[in-house]
């Protein structure tokens, strides 16, 4: 995390400070609670990393999923050589008493301590030479002690914030609200799994969500920069681990919910309950406006969690039957877009989208409801509609003399399925789908994500995505589980990517449509923990070129 505070400073000198706001000061109160007797300890920055504390700064000790109790007595002890104190959300004795303090970072025992074992875990404390305050709910409390640390040393005004949460669309909501914002002359930005920053500078991010603190420095950038409007994504990890506390999200929109990140949640009813929790005040108190889509299978859960909280709840649907607040009443879709006949209760307008697919047209009804209810007019929007550019790696289209081949993130069953059925409609002749699996994700999700493509395409190559620490050879193994003789004469099994999209290129018809699925924007492919240069867009573009199918320019949004 970038240095963010020059000047040492108190708890209480934050307590004290007129830009603390109302929010920040509840949470600077709870924490005092805890830590009184740290409240005129001077500090400069908080850490979550252990390695990156200086002298007289904050070490936040979170408990890890990933990691033992010894790696966590380690960080805390490397973070004691500097640190003006910590605050740790794992209680300390149980800490100290599942593990051995006397080991350094390195797995070897200090020679300037004795056996920790024959210690107390008082006695192990007083030998850290800084406090440890045990504060359980520290991360109910983290953003706004971030953001009131970070007004400290230069007060701004934050952007509103609307954030997006679901399995699939997140990415391109958050771009359309943001470039709708800024076409209604609203300087915007995003933060999400495509980069982070203002609209045309955007940073590569390695999380969906950041975690807390560097949430809260971006957010306070922005509004250093003068940004009005920020778009985000909420992923389940960053809302599950709450690293969204302390964002003022005035907006929250509920895309669609499928089955993904079953690695990390314990069944789909905690998945559901993660992403229920960004329509709850009682996580995020500046909230307004719910907009949740009423075609969902689990949009009930949102609405209960919105009503309950008492927010503006809008919803969204494609069903021209449908009692929404915004519905898509006539949807006439092409190659080159669709055309849409939007009926709201704040008047209806026809607009053409340059936004290829059936889904995209909710993923817009999504983004409207959100600049609308920041309060532009929805008649403006007809013509700032057509300005519009799809996000990059979803449902992007690579310029060719003939056919059509269009990169996309659909990385689950659900989105692989939505791409390949809008595109169906328009295929004269056969549909082909390259994608894989990620390592180290979802073992579950294998198969099906195979059985969606065959489902829906024509010709399928299942290849390698992101193995990650895992043989992609094994990987593959999995996806083909259940597969019929049929189904394994469609297919072709290539792992190497590059060999497999120019294998498509190299078979598909004048009058065929490709689909490269999985990794969308991404420029990188991870194997055994090294991220390889690698773009579909780019790979894709050379294998058209060198079959002698490619035009400029070589890639089009749609």
């Amino acid at each position: 995390m970038t240095d963010y505070a020059h000047n040492a400073v108190t708890l209480q000198q934050l307590i004290d400070n007129n830009q603390t706001s109302k929010q920040q000061l509840i949470a600077l109160n709870q924490l005092n609670d805890y830590a009184n007797s740290i409240t005129d300890i001077p500090f400069v920055q908080l850490r979550l990393d252990s390695r990156q504390v200086t002298t007289d700064d904050v070490f936040v000790l979170l408990a890890s999923q990933t990691q033992s109790y010894e790696a966590s007595c380690c960080y805390l002890q490397q973070a004691a050589k500097s640190a003006a104190f910590t605050l740790s959300e794992i209680e300390p004795s149980t800490l100290l008493n599942n593990s051995s303090l006397g080991t350094s970072t390195d797995g070897q025992a200090s020679d300037s301590q004795v056996d920790s074992h024959q210690l107390t875990a008082q006695q192990q404390l007083a030998e850290l030479g800084c406090p440890v305050i045990y504060v359980p709910n520290i991360r109910e409390l983290l953003g706004d002690f971030a953001q009131a640390l970070l007004q400290h040393s230069q007060p701004v005004k934050l952007p509103t914030v609307v954030a997006v949460t679901g399995t699939n669309g997140k990415t391109t909501i958050s771009q359309l609200v943001a470039q709708l914002g800024q076409l209604a002359t609203m300087s915007s930005a995003v933060m999400g799994t495509a980069g982070n920053g203002r609209l045309g500078a955007l940073v590569q991010a390695s999380h969906t969500t950041g975690d807390a603190l560097a949430v809260q420095q971006f957010l306070h950038q922005m509004g250093t920069e003068g940004v009005e409007l920020l778009a985000l994504e909420a992923s389940s990890h960053g809302l599950d681990q709450q690293r969204l506390q302390g964002v003022p999200v005035t907006v929250a929109i509920y895309t669609n919910l499928s089955r993904d990140h079953l690695d990390y949640h314990a069944d789909m009813g905690e998945y559901v309950a993660a992403k229920a929790k960004l329509f709850n005040k009682a996580y995020f108190p500046s909230l307004t406006h719910a907009i949740i889509n009423s075609d969902d299978e689990h949009a009930q859960v949102m609405l209960d969690t919105a009503h309950a909280s008492q927010l503006i709840v809008w919803t969204y649907s494609l069903q021209a039957s449908a009692s929404a607040t915004f519905v898509a009443a006539s949807i006439k879709p092409s190659l080159q877009g669709v055309e849409i006949d939007l009926v709201s209760e704040f008047g209806n307008i026809s607009i053409v989208s340059p936004l290829l697919g059936r889904f995209n047209v909710a993923n817009l009804l999504a983004a409207i409801a959100a600049v609308v209810a920041l309060g532009v007019d929805i008649e403006q929007l007809a013509s700032l509609v057509a300005q519009l550019q799809g996000a990059v790696g979803r449902m992007q289209r690579i310029a060719s003399n003939d056919g059509c081949f269009i990169v996309d993130y659909a990385h689950t069953p659900d989105a692989l399925t939505q791409v390949l059925d809008s595109l169906r409609t328009h295929c004269t002749g056969e549909l082909w789908a390259v994608f894989g699996c990620g390592g180290d994700r979802d073992t579950g999700k294998r198969p099906l994500m195979a059985q969606a493509g065959l489902a829906g395409a024509d010709r399928v190559i299942l290849t390698a995505d992101n193995p990650r620490t895992e043989d992609p050879q094994q990987i593959l193994q999995d996806m083909q589980a259940g597969m019929s003789t049929e189904q394994y004469q469609r297919t072709h099994i290539e792992a190497a990517r590059k060999q497999a999209i120019e294998y498509a290129v190299s078979h598909a018809s004048v009058d065929d449509i490709v689909v490269i699925a999985g990794k969308g924007h991404e420029t990188y492919q991870e194997i055994q923990g090294v991220r390889h240069d690698f773009d579909d867009t780019v790979v894709l573009a050379e294998a058209l070129r060198r079959a002698g199918r490619l035009s400029l320019p070589t890639a089009a949004r749609l």
